[in-house]
């Protein structure tokens, strides 16, 4: 079952004010909930033939993958990525599978992310869609780095600076746009959800070598890290974006890590109009000629508004 469930806007932002108490929240919103197949994990993990693979083999298609990615990287920007952490978050921007998995700090973009558009379940019928909140602290990357004995520098914002480049519609890595799942779920029966304490850098596991894990590449991270991306486009300053790493990106995240706010389906429509009215809708998530077509498509075709 789900923690909490809304018929309305003030319903969450109620829950948002008086019901999640998580020291530093992290929200993702998605068309589909959970129980009706979009498991949360990351984009590589929605392919069942990699399963096969065991970490070393997923590790190194990924480096092989990533680096073919970056061979082609120079050629479309001005400023080049100084490590597999930034190189990796912009292939996810420009929509290749990765083991990052898109969350926000602001509930309002995840709710519209929720709400944007009502998909059709299995059954024919319109669907329930879902915010997630982290209910247990993940290690932040710069907390890493400030403990580093070798701590490097600090990334600019916006060391990315992104020609025009043909990308692929960043609304599927919420699950707005049809996804093919690719293997059965059974319905999740969710657990009681409380709110662990947070955890400690100290409580970082080791190697197998007792020595302290290398963060350096988010392909040898043995926990999840909350990593704060470049602006390698102005999307993620506008959504608020953060990015989890999962160590472990072909298993979907424990229940145990995070609640599930269900926002039923026939609430849609009112959320929308309301997040239109707070400035939280297309054209300021996406603020480039996608965003603003969609926008109009909204206001014009949708709800026979006014522009």
């Amino acid at each position: 079952m789900a923690a909490f469930e809304i018929n309305s806007f003030e319903e969450y932002l109620d829950i948002i004010k008086n019901e999640i108490r998580v020291p530093r929240p992290y929200y993702r919103g998605q068309s589909r909930t959970a129980s009706d197949g979009y498991i949360l994990r990351p984009s590589i993990g929605r392919y069942v033939h990699l399963n096969d693979k065991s970490s070393t083999e997923l590790d190194n298609l990924e480096k092989s993958v990533l680096e073919t990615f970056s061979n082609h990287v120079i050629a479309h920007v001005n400023h080049i990525p100084r490590n597999d952490w930034e190189m990796l978050a912009l292939a996810q921007h420009h929509g290749l599978p990765t083991r990052f998995m898109d969350w926000t700090t602001n509930p309002l973009v995840a709710l519209y992310f929720a709400a944007r558009k009502t998909k059709i379940n299995n059954e024919g019928n319109s669907a329930d869609s879902a915010v997630y909140v982290l209910t247990r602290r993940t290690i932040r990357y710069n907390e890493l780095k400030r403990n580093s004995p070798d701590d490097e520098p600090r990334v600019e914002d916006k060391i990315l600076e992104l020609s025009h480049t043909e990308q692929e519609d960043p609304y599927t890595s919420f699950g707005i746009e049809p996804e093919k799942v690719e293997e059965p779920l059974d319905q999740l029966e969710l657990p009681d959800h409380s709110f662990p304490e947070p955890r400690r850098l100290d409580d970082i596991p080791a190697t197998s070598d007792d020595q302290p894990v290398d963060f350096n590449s988010p392909f040898q991270i043995a926990f999840n890290v909350i990593y704060d991306p470049p602006h390698v486009s102005p999307r993620i300053r506008a959504q608020d974006g953060v990015l989890l790493a999962c160590h472990r990106p072909l298993i979907p995240m424990d229940e145990t890590e995070y609640l599930e706010i269900l926002v039923h389906h026939k609430a849609h429509d009112e959320i929308r109009r309301r997040l239109d009215q707070y400035g939280v809708f297309d054209k300021q998530l996406f603020p480039d000629l996608d965003g603003m077509a969609k926008w109009l498509k909204y206001r014009v075709f949708e709800i026979d508004g006014v522009v």
